[in-house]
């Protein structure tokens, strides 16, 4: 049985709750929030025991006897302080993403969890997510051909964030299903970007510790943000993200020379289809042959509910999670670190040498 604390317990972090507290190997023992009205919230909402502390102080658990984990779903400038925290007092952790907003801080907070023998884990849902499992062994499987190159929209109208932009906001989603699909991660990005809602915002809270040398695109939060991914086998993926469309969408596709497999989560009855199609050449002519459209069955179960699941295990176990462990956390915090930098310089490629 694990004894976890839930740090926050806004948005994101009251799913986190609801699932924990019906885990039959966890016991919810805190709940920590700075709003006291949320605190009372999810007490009546969930009918937690009196015995759970809810309080507003971080601190607080250091009196809770026999406290095992933390949940943190707080804002991502307050991860690196309260993870190095929950790791030095021997707490294992889960962490909302991203890990933290800057790469050193991640590299860091990654050895100390082996130092400490922790477990460290991100909760990237998606990399949970049947759809994306199951597009990760049709990839790896070779079913689409030669890989050509992969696209995806991630679009809606609000909610406009004030202390990151669209790249950070949504980005993050998008390549870490790349990376998961294709085995691979990138080693050469470019983003560029536009400002309109918020461009007297001034520094983007994201980029304080990301060099600038040249920076066209105004001060402010961008956006609408466009990204390019290159990875080292030549194959790019195009990301095109944007909160002020009322257009919502979520799709990602794989375009291989036998067909294409998509990730459309606004179509429920078949989020995930693999369209086979290729050429067949008659002369000087390329003519579309064995075309037909595959709806691909898949498992159920919340994916937010297996990350859990998995968190558990790493934990009682000893064994990290190899999907999304701190160290993929931060993978995809120096990617979009680097995106940050081409998007301030116009679009300038940046290359990634990704390793320990």
């Amino acid at each position: 049985m694990i004894k976890i604390a839930i740090i926050g317990v806004g948005r994101w972090g009251v799913h986190l709750l609801r699932n924990f507290v019906a885990h039959p190997q966890v016991r919810v023992v805190a709940v920590v929030d700075p709003h006291p009205e949320r605190l009372a919230a999810v007490k009546q909402q969930f009918n937690l025991d009196e015995n759970i502390l809810l309080t507003t102080q971080w601190q607080d658990l250091q009196q809770v006897p026999g406290l095992t984990a933390v949940a943190i779903a707080t804002p991502a400038s307050t991860h690196y302080g309260l993870i190095k925290d929950a790791l030095k007092q021997g707490y294992h952790v889960l962490a909302e993403k991203p890990l933290t907003l800057d790469p050193k801080e991640c590299r860091e907070l990654c050895y100390l969890a082996e130092q400490q023998q922790l477990m460290l884990m991100v909760d990237h849902t998606y990399l949970f997510h049947p759809a994306v499992q199951q597009g990760q062994a049709i990839v790896q499987a070779g079913k689409l051909g030669d890989l050509r190159y992969g696209y995806a929209t991630r679009t809606h109208l609000g909610p406009v964030r004030q202390d990151v932009d669209a790249l950070w906001d949504l980005a993050i989603h998008d390549i870490a299903i790349f990376n998961n699909w294709l085995g691979q991660v990138p080693v050469k990005v470019q983003a560029t970007g536009t400002v309109w809602l918020q461009s007297e915002m001034g520094e983007q809270g994201n980029t304080e510790k990301v060099p600038v040398s040249f920076s066209p695109l105004p001060p402010g939060l961008a956006d609408l943000v466009w990204v390019t991914l290159t990875y080292p086998d030549g194959f790019q993926a195009y990301i095109h993200l944007c909160w002020l469309n009322p257009d919502k969408q979520r799709r990602l596709a794989i375009v291989g020379s036998l067909g294409s497999l998509i990730f459309d989560e606004m179509s429920p009855s078949s989020p995930l289809t693999l369209l086979h199609g290729e050429f067949e050449v008659q002369g000087n002519h390329f003519l579309p042959v064995n075309q037909r459209r595959e709806v691909l069955e898949l498992a159920t179960g919340e994916p937010l509910r297996q990350v859990c699941d998995r968190f558990v295990v790493s934990v009682l176990k000893n064994i990290p999670s190899e999907v999304s462990s701190g160290w993929v956390g931060k993978e995809l915090v120096e990617i979009l670190a680097a995106l940050t930098v081409s998007l301030q310089q116009g679009g300038n490629p940046v290359f990634l040498d990704i390793g320990v």
